[in-house]
């Protein structure tokens, strides 16, 4: 059901990667450190990727003032699809990718075989919970953000 990779990565600190933004500016995952982080693997190609992407503006609307934020890493190969899929899903938050599609380093990193997929990170950086879907997105994070 949920493309769990090479097993559980809860109770872990998350991989550190760098990634171009949508302008070419390098983010770190790190600069995130202090907020509750869900870190979003998806691309416009992926059509259960954009049937979750209303669950996940949902919960980014709902708790984006609570120390939540999304970080969207995206597994497009070409920038102009990527571009206009978060347009047209309107996901406002910061969106990466390397354009690197599988190769991407980030997929051998979070050991995933599927997207849509997504790790929640603490304030620490440390994954507290994975693939969470649809309703399960908003519960985790109204039990973790009061």
């Amino acid at each position: 059901m949920d493309n769990a990779g090479k097993g559980n990565l809860v109770g872990k600190p998350a991989p550190e990667f760098t990634m171009p933004d949508v302008n070419g500016r390098p983010v770190a995952l790190s600069s995130f450190k202090g907020k509750y982080v869900l870190v979003d693997f998806w691309a416009s190609w992926c059509k259960p990727c954009r049937m979750e992407n209303p669950n996940v503006v949902a919960a980014y609307n709902r708790f984006k003032d609570k120390n939540f934020t999304v970080l969207g890493v995206s597994l497009d190969q070409a920038k102009e699809p990527w571009l206009k899929a978060i347009k047209a899903d309107k996901l406002d938050w910061p969106q990466l990718s390397d354009l690197k599609f599988w190769e991407s380093p980030v997929v051998a990193l979070y050991g995933f075989e599927g997207i849509p997929f997504n790790v929640l990170l603490d304030p620490e950086g440390k994954i507290i919970a994975q693939g969470l879907r649809g309703a399960d997105l908003e519960s985790k994070l109204a039990e973790l953000l009061k």
